[in-house]
């Protein structure tokens, strides 16, 4: 803030106009051990309002409260690798609570802040509000060996970027996507130092994280720098709130992934689905694995927006041609109702109430991800070869890469005649 004189002299001589200013001022840096809450930051400003910014782990607080209930653990760095109670864990966890922080920040700031009178006490109300700045929100997935954790991290982060798409994101965080939606809607991969890899999903001003910790930890971790995204205001007395809400941020992120890695190659599932349904005195035909139209179709309805209030036909219709590039005569709105109708028959599409509009039932669901990335990661693949101009037997190697290339092409010659057995 900045204090000026007034222009025009006053009646009052002690009259001061106190208005808000940009500039530098110096903060003070206190690193203290609490008993309580165990090691803290506070940065204390030296200039009006006199704001103090506390930086404090949860961490440090469950591993006090263990120690102090002689509960055994293993911890390293911020992640508990073993505990004998697991119980006495999650009450460790659930004892720090915005009333606990409160009272040991009000004693720190007593003892590290400016000081102030009775008499300007009382004459100002001066008073402190503690709010929420940035909260993090982690679960932890232990693993005993590194090999299935590295090996799931991998086909994560693959499937991540290839379906973690904008309206799946927002249905990660709990939100509606519309045109008015702030910030960006994006994931990434990124290669951080020694060669790890962190896969983000950025959603307003929130961030989503998941990345391998002590070769045996795959954790997730929800962040938030404005809690007024979720509905909530920053003040410290929603603390229990946040932890629930990004709790079930971090919960859909994993049955997101969990969803997508669950898909094996069910061939009765396929044999199933070929098969004609019959209804009355006729039969719908069935699903079959290599029908470009139902494909498409359900590549579409994988879209995370059809699971709040669904989509009409002519909706779904101008998604298919607008994402695969059609022209209307090439798929019509007839065809289209033909396509859902199978998909309804055999119990993979179901309405929204009384609406026309359709969603994927979760049998669906599955059956549309195993179909989409059955051809996109088994059919796409094998087929790529064949399109390659293959050299001459006669032809000598030029390098040991194109030898290479050779031996990799003959092998997967064998995979396609062991496919067709």
């Amino acid at each position: 803030f900045r204090v000026a004189m007034p222009k025009y002299p006053t009646a009052d001589p002690n009259y001061r106009i106190v208005a808000k200013q940009r500039s530098r001022y110096t903060h003070y840096y206190f690193y203290i051990r609490d008993p309580v809450l165990e090691p803290l930051a506070l940065c204390v400003a030296s200039f009006l309002p006199f704001s103090i910014t506390y930086y404090l782990n949860g961490h440090h607080f469950i591993e006090q409260q263990l120690r102090h209930s002689g509960v055994q653990f293993r911890k390293d760095d911020n992640a508990f690798l073993w505990v004998a109670d697991a119980r006495a864990l999650q009450a460790a966890a659930d004892a720090l609570s915005a009333r606990l922080i409160r009272t040991r920040l009000e004693y720190w700031t007593l003892i590290v802040g400016p000081k102030f009178s009775k008499k300007d006490r009382h004459a100002i109300n001066l008073g402190r509000y503690y709010s929420i700045q940035q909260v993090e929100y982690c679960r932890n997935l232990i693993f005993r060996r590194n090999f299935p954790i590295h090996q799931l991290f991998e086909r994560s982060c693959d499937l991540g970027l290839l379906r973690l798409s904008a309206d799946r994101i927002t249905q990660v965080f709990g939100w509606r996507l519309h045109k008015r939606i702030g910030g960006k809607l994006s994931s990434v991969l990124e290669r951080t130092d020694h060669g790890h890899h962190v896969l983000r999903a950025y959603a307003k001003n929130a961030v989503m994280r998941m990345y391998e910790k002590f070769s045996t930890f795959l954790r997730l971790e929800a962040l938030s720098n404005n809690l007024r995204d979720f509905g909530l205001t920053k003040g410290l007395d929603n603390l229990d709130q946040v932890r629930t809400i990004l709790g079930a941020v971090t919960d859909r992120f994993a049955a997101f992934e969990a969803q997508a890695l669950d898909v094996h190659v069910n061939f009765p599932l396929f044999q199933r689905l070929a098969l004609p349904i019959p209804t009355g005195n006729h039969k719908i035909p069935g699903i079959k694995l290599h029908d470009t139209r139902m494909l498409r179709l359900m590549e579409v309805l994988l879209h995370g927006g059809t699971r709040v209030l669904g989509w009409r036909s002519a909706e779904i219709h101008q998604a298919i041609l607008s994402s695969f590039h059609l022209a209307p005569a090439n798929y019509t709105l007839t065809q289209l109702r033909y396509d859902l109708r199978k998909l309804k028959a055999h119990g993979l599409l179901e309405r929204d109430g009384r609406r026309y509009a359709y969603r994927l039932t979760a049998k669906g669901t599955r059956a549309a991800l195993l179909f989409v990335l059955f051809h996109q990661r088994v059919c796409g693949p094998l087929a790529h070869s064949l399109f390659q101009r293959r050299p001459t037997h006669t032809a000598a190697p030029l390098s040991k890469l194109e030898a290479a290339y050779r031996r990799a092409d003959h092998s997967i010659d064998q995979v396609i005649q062991l496919l067709a057995a």
